[in-house]
Parts: structure tokens; sequence; C-alpha cells
């Protein structure tokens, strides 16, 4: 009795050290992510072209990081791997303040960055599951999603107000002390190391990287990622195009506020064993959202208040579909991986999310040469073929390959 409450108690502590790490990770991270474009056009007068091939340069890298950052966790001490990614992380922050006269030395830092933060969300995704009782890990995975969306509340108009009222030096400042002071309570995470239990022969081989049990789910979620990836690529000029000009971003506080309610309630449902039922009414919910993203130029012609209303209902579906798949789908990757490859088996969670989103940010803008309606409705058109698939396909796999 006395252990089981002691080991209660390093969870708990734990698992709160892990969230407000990995908020303060992600709030360093949205401090940048409005900022820089203006960075790169004022510091460096980039075209707005340019700029996001610049910025692009973060995304690929992260891509690349993952199985290799994935396989290093899982052979290694995941807490090492952990902390030495959230200081090179943080460091990252320095360079910010010495490449402002070299576009190509600023390119190197965001790849370096880009591995950093890849490398980093990966293996801190799998340490938050080793610390976690089996029993409450979607619950736990369901809370350590919203301290993402609290970051991303609250992060990109912090990172604003600074350039605003401060210069850029200040915003680099802030976002290293906010990564450092992370970095302070990811230190002090307790977890057990994980001895590999493959032998050497092993390790090199294809399964160490990708997790080859989890292909269909992250084919699955791939396509649900590339709606979302448009969402937040373009519904502010969909929302202009069609006439609503007022409290346009509020899109984003709205669906916050349903992935926020969505992770606190779906995760306990996971932990009772309803994964696949869970994922497909989180499917169904992103659908009935994608839809009325679609339909809005269509409401808008009809009645500009009834589209204004669809805006907003659509952004709190797709908030709380999406919040209701996050911890679903990773507590599935991570039932089919053994303990072992529990980091291999994230990468591949987030690399199909991570490749949908890319896909959905230029799939968007090619179509939408006749307004972006055609783009949110080939959106939904994927994410019912998601639907279809991951209920004909994807949950019946993952009962064959099940571990636990």
């Amino acid at each position: 009795m006395v252990n089981s409450a002691v080991k209660e108690a390093l969870f708990t502590s734990s698992y709160i050290y892990m969230c407000l790490a990995n908020f303060l990770m992600a709030f360093s991270f949205f401090l940048l992510v409005p900022t820089l474009p203006f960075y790169l056009v004022e510091n460096f007068g980039l075209e707005p072209d340019i700029v996001g091939l610049v910025l692009s340069c973060y995304v690929l890298a992260v891509l690349c990081i993952r199985p290799f950052a994935g396989f290093m966790a899982d052979v290694l001490p995941r807490k090492r791997v952990y902390v030495i990614s959230y200081a090179l992380f943080a460091i990252s922050f320095v360079g910010y303040m010495f490449v402002f006269s070299n576009i190509v030395l600023f390119i190197i830092l965001r790849v370096v960055h880009g591995f950093a933060f890849g490398a980093l969300n990966t293996t801190g995704n799998t340490l938050v599951i080793d610390i976690m009782p089996s029993s409450r890990r979607g619950e736990g995975l369901g809370y350590f999603g919203v301290t993402n969306n609290l970051a991303m509340a609250f992060g990109p108009m912090t990172g604003l107000f600074i350039i605003e009222q401060c210069d850029y030096n200040i915003l680099f400042l802030a976002a290293l002390l906010v990564a450092c002071t992370g970095l302070l309570f990811a230190s002090i995470v307790k977890v057990k190391w994980h001895q590999p239990i493959e032998k050497m022969g092993k390790l090199l081989s294809i399964d160490r990287f990708i997790l080859l049990e989890g292909l269909p789910a992250s084919v699955a979620f791939f396509m649900l990622a590339i709606p979302y990836g448009m969402t937040s690529s373009y519904i502010a000029i969909y929302a202009s195009e069609v006439g609503i000009t007022q409290g346009v971003g509020l899109f984003f506080t709205v669906q916050g506020a349903g992935l926020i309610v969505s992770r606190l309630i779906s995760g306990k449902r996971v932990d009772k064993g309803y994964i696949t039922q869970t994922i497909a009414r989180g499917i169904l919910i992103a659908l009935a959202g994608v839809i009325g993203e679609a339909l809005l130029s269509t409401a808008c012609d009809i009645d500009h208040t009834l589209g204004c209303v669809l805006y907003f209902v659509s952004a709190f579906l797709i908030g709380y579909g999406f919040g209701t798949i996050f911890p679903a789908f990773n507590t599935l990757f991570i039932n089919m991986a053994p303990h072992s490859r529990r980091a291999t088996a994230n990468a591949t969670y987030l690399t199909g999310w991570d490749v949908g989103i890319g896909a959905g940010m230029l799939l968007g803008g090619a179509l939408s040469l006749n307004g972006y309606a055609g783009s949110f409705a080939f959106g939904a058109i994927l994410v019912f073929a998601a639907f279809v698939y991951f209920v004909l396909f994807v949950s019946k796999h993952f009962k064959r390959h099940r571990l636990r």
C-alpha cells in the first residue's frame, strides 16, 4: 500500500513537471510562429513567397529527424535524449540574436532548431507515456495535449505584443528564458531507464525507424491532417473572401476551446477501452465541421449572419473532433508497439500528421483557383474517406495487431 502511494505521488509530480515543460516548450515555439515572417521581411527584405520557402526548412528538418529521434529514444535512456534535445532547442534561440545579417546562417539555424524540436517533441510524447500508469494513459495524454493547445492560444498573441512594444531581440530573449525554464522542469522529471530489449544486430532494421504495424493508421491520420492544414493556413483568407471581416481570428480561439474541452473528456473513454470507437466518433464530428467550412460561401450568400454563425460552429466542431482524435490515435499507435519501441510508434504517429499538414498547405492553395470553398469541399471528401477507411480497415487491423 505504501509503495503504491509512493509510486502514485511520483507519477503525479513527474507528470506535472512534464506538462509544465511541454507547455513552456510549445509557448516558446509559438512566440516565433507569427513573428518570424515579419522579421524576415523587415530584416532581410524578402518577398512573401521566399519567406514561405525559408520557413519551410524548419518543417522539413522536423520530418527528417523524427524517425531517427524515435530510434535514439528507444535504444538510449529516454530522459537523457529528452533533456539533451530540450537543451539544444533552448540554446537555438540564442542564435537568432546573431544571424540578423546573413540569411544563409538563418536557414542553417532554422534547420538545427527543427532537428531539436522534432527530437524533443517525439521523445517528450514518449517519456510522458513512460511515467503514466497504463490505466490512465488516454486521460493523461488528453491533459498533456491541453498544454499544447494553451500555448497555441496564448503564444502567438504574446509574440506579436512583444514586437509591437519592444524589438526582436527582446522576443528572442523572452523565448530563450521561457525555454530554459521548461528545461529546468524537464531535468527534474523522475522516470525509470528502459533498457532496450533487441540485440545490436537488429538495431538498424527498418522497423526500428518506422512502426510497420502502424502504417495503415498513419495513412488515415495523414488523410485527416490535410483538411486541418488547410484550415490552419487558409481559413482567414477564406473568411475574407466570403465577406466575414469581423472577429476572423476568433476562429482559432473557438477551435482551441473545442480542442481543450474534448481532450478533457475523450481520454477517459480511451482508458475504458473505446479506442477505435472514440476515433470514429471524433472523425464524424470533425467531418461536420469541415462540411460547415465548405458550405460557408453558400451560407454567406443566403444570409451574412447565418454565415458568421456557421463559421464559429465549424471552428468548435473541428476543434472538438480533432481533440477527440489526437489522444485516441496516440494510444492506438502505442498499443501496437512493444515497450522498447514506444518512441518509434510516436515518431510514426507524428510523421503522418506532419506530412498531412504540409500537404494540406500545398493542396489548399492549389485547389483555390475558383475560391477556397472548393479546397474545403475536397477536405470534407478526404475526412469522409478517412472515416470509411478507418472503420473498414484500420480498426480491424488494430484489433489483429494490438499488444495491449
